[in-house]
């Protein structure tokens, strides 16, 4: 939004302005965030490839590695998207409102899509998609690598530090579902 003088700034064209602002900062995130799925599987899928190219099992530790890394990025940026839904519906949405004397809402579709049926089984849906994708995935090839005549003991204890670190990351999809 351009503004031609300090005399035609008003509130209600600063919100508006902000809010055209975040909502291009959530549509950047939620394909970033979106992509990152397709990545990780790419990612884990050239792994296994490698390694059975290779026939080196010690390379299947590299998942965990990878999805820890782009699952904390997806929730990172999963949560700022809803952040910003929040931060529309609660806060920006209701000043505006106030500005221009409107009785009720604003920004419809911040509420509207939120109640529409099936949300909460896609939701339920998208933490198993996040799940499999994050943890189970970088799971199968720590057991792989468990079975394989590669174990030795110091590849073992990061595999070991590796299950933690995802058994956490597991528990911030499950808490971030929750809510």
């Amino acid at each position: 939004m351009v503004v031609t003088s300090m005399d035609d700034v008003t509130e209600s064209k600063v919100l508006l302005a902000e809010y055209d602002r975040l909502k291009e900062e959530q549509k950047t995130r939620i394909g970033f965030r979106d992509n990152l799925l397709y990545f990780t599987l790419a990612a884990v899928t050239g792994v296994v490839a490698l390694t059975v190219q290779t026939g080196q099992p010690r390379l299947l530790l590299s998942a965990p590695a990878i999805c820890l890394i782009l699952g904390w990025t997806y929730l990172v940026n999963d949560e700022k998207i809803s952040a910003i839904g929040c931060y529309v519906r609660d806060q920006l949405g209701p000043r505006l409102g106030a500005l221009a004397s409107v009785h009720g809402t604003v920004f419809g579709w911040e509420i509207y899509h939120r109640t529409v049926a099936g949300r909460a089984m896609r939701k339920r849906l998208q933490t198993a998609v996040d799940l499999f994708t994050y943890l189970i995935l970088p799971m199968v090839c720590m057991t792989v690598f468990w079975c394989s005549p590669a174990v030795q003991p110091f590849l073992v204890l990061t595999s070991l530090v590796q299950t933690l670190t995802l058994a956490v990351l597991a528990w911030q999809f499950l808490r971030r579902a929750e809510r």
